[in-house]
């Protein structure tokens, strides 16, 4: 029988915690994920790290992995004359049998107290998946078709890829980076275990008018010069439809006007704000008109945009 170091296709050392195993498999099981990863060894391996997680994870089987002391990965060796299966007889020859197999089978024996009565059951997989979704449909909700293909493990304990459909609602106020968890809609479970669940990884496509901050939404907002001199009331674009926003007299470019409740849903059923980032946008083409009005306006007004400018620059002279 070969040996397999369990702890090391995980990059972890002896002793690691439960959290350490979890957190090293899926942070390779993402890297190797055949889908994801462009190494010609990926699915190889994929099934490595499944492999180790399988029984690390499982407090019996790495209990009887941890009683075969150390050896070199891949070395011939033979598990100890009082390790489990020396009493069932010459039926149980070690020859042939690969490693997990033999944990599988011994943690079975040693849930059931002896070697009759039903085989230990185990707890699918959880799976992690990106769902990509629009700034609208963070608003609204949304119903997302995901086509996956996923490691499954048959009753013997041998992985398999197989395509799965899978239908997800994804809730209003999703926001980037948020982690959705979908409880039992992960891998199936062995022997009667519960099925693991499937994890999804929100990120906010990128939006031609918004820009998302956690739950709040900001945009740039065009306005003509005499719309800030003066004072206006302005069409703004929402996600939940277009909004008249007053415009004070006096409004200087960069300032950012708020529109509450009209951001994003929040978990506590409230919205969210969007800011509007006042942007000064002089005509590309005037007429002769408008150019003498300009003039004139320049010829009566007293207005120096850059006094403190120069004021700050005498104070340091």
């Amino acid at each position: 029988m070969k040996y397999k170091d369990y702890y090391a296709s995980l990059g972890l050392e002896r002793g690691a915690s439960d959290a350490d195993i979890k957190k090293a498999y899926r942070k390779l099981a993402h890297k190797y994920h055949p889908d994801v990863s462009k190494d010609p060894g990926a699915e190889a391996k994929f099934k490595e790290v499944a492999e180790a997680y399988q029984t690390l994870k499982d407090p019996e089987k790495r209990a009887a992995y941890d009683r075969l002391g150390t050896h070199s990965p891949g070395e011939e060796f033979r598990p100890p004359p009082d390790w489990g299966p020396q009493s069932a007889g010459p039926e149980e020859s070690f020859e042939g049998i690969d490693l997990a197999d033999l944990l599988a089978g011994l943690a079975g024996r040693q849930a059931r107290g002896g070697r009759s009565g039903a085989r230990m059951s185990f707890r699918g997989e959880d799976y992690e998946v990106r769902a990509d979704i629009s700034v609208e449909q963070a608003f609204e909700g949304a119903m997302l078709e995901l086509h996956l293909s996923i490691p499954e493990y048959d009753a013997e304990g041998r992985m398999r890829r197989v395509p799965k459909t899978l239908k997800v609602r994804v809730p209003k106020g999703a926001t980037d980076n948020q982690r959705l968890r979908l409880a039992g809609k992960g891998g199936p479970g062995l022997n009667g275990g519960p099925d693991g669940d499937l994890f999804l990884n929100v990120h906010l496509l990128p939006h031609r008018l918004y820009r998302v901050d956690g739950h709040d939404l900001h945009l740039d907002l065009p306005l003509a010069p005499w719309e800030v001199a003066l004072g206006a009331s302005v069409e703004v674009p929402t996600p939940g439809g277009p909004v008249q926003l007053k415009i004070p007299a006096g409004t200087s470019a960069g300032q950012k006007l708020r529109l509450a409740g009209r951001g994003l849903p929040n978990p506590k059923g409230a919205s969210a704000d969007l800011f509007a980032t006042v942007k000064i946008v002089m005509p590309k083409n005037t007429s002769p008109r408008e150019r003498e009005l300009l003039k004139e306006m320049a010829d009566s007004s007293n207005f120096s945009p850059r006094s403190e400018l120069l004021r700050e620059s005498a104070n340091e002279n």
